[in-house]
């Protein structure tokens, strides 16, 4: 039997959020996704602090870089000086297309970097690639 998987979503555009729940209703695989407007609120989220005190550990992250408040590529930067955070996988989805920023998400060590598609289509093919690849190809640590 399957497992639900867990996405943490961090983006604050919400089109950009309901397109990515349409994504992964429509796909074919069994995932709950979680919501973050912003940097600060994944970190909060990431170490249970306050309100999410009983939040779920997800099993992958999907991190915009573009943020109010605290931006992707600080979440990044924490993610990978905290021990209990570094093992998660951080897919970087993005519209921005520099290469600065994917040599940076990189060393900060994201697990991948994908642009956005604006098209719906697309982007359905985007999910259900990452979901494929994610929780069928991949292994992923599992959370205690």
């Amino acid at each position: 039997m399957k497992r639900t998987s867990h996405i943490l979503l961090v983006e604050d555009d919400m089109d950009d959020v309901e397109l990515a729940r349409q994504g992964f209703i429509r796909s074919h695989h069994d995932v709950e996704i979680h919501h973050v407007p912003n940097g600060q609120l994944c970190l909060d989220y990431l170490m249970k602090v306050g309100s999410f005190a009983n939040a779920i550990t997800p099993d992958l992250i999907l991190l915009d870089l573009n943020m109010p408040i605290m931006d992707g590529r600080a979440v990044l930067m924490e993610i990978s000086q905290r021990e209990q955070l570094k093992h998660l996988p951080v897919v970087v989805l993005t519209t921005s297309r520099a290469q600065t920023d994917v040599l940076y998400s990189y060393a900060m060590g994201c697990n991948s970097f994908i642009v956005k598609p604006v098209d719906f289509d697309d982007f359905q093919k985007t999910v259900n690639s990452i979901c494929d690849y994610w929780f069928e190809t991949s292994m992923l640590p599992i959370s205690i």
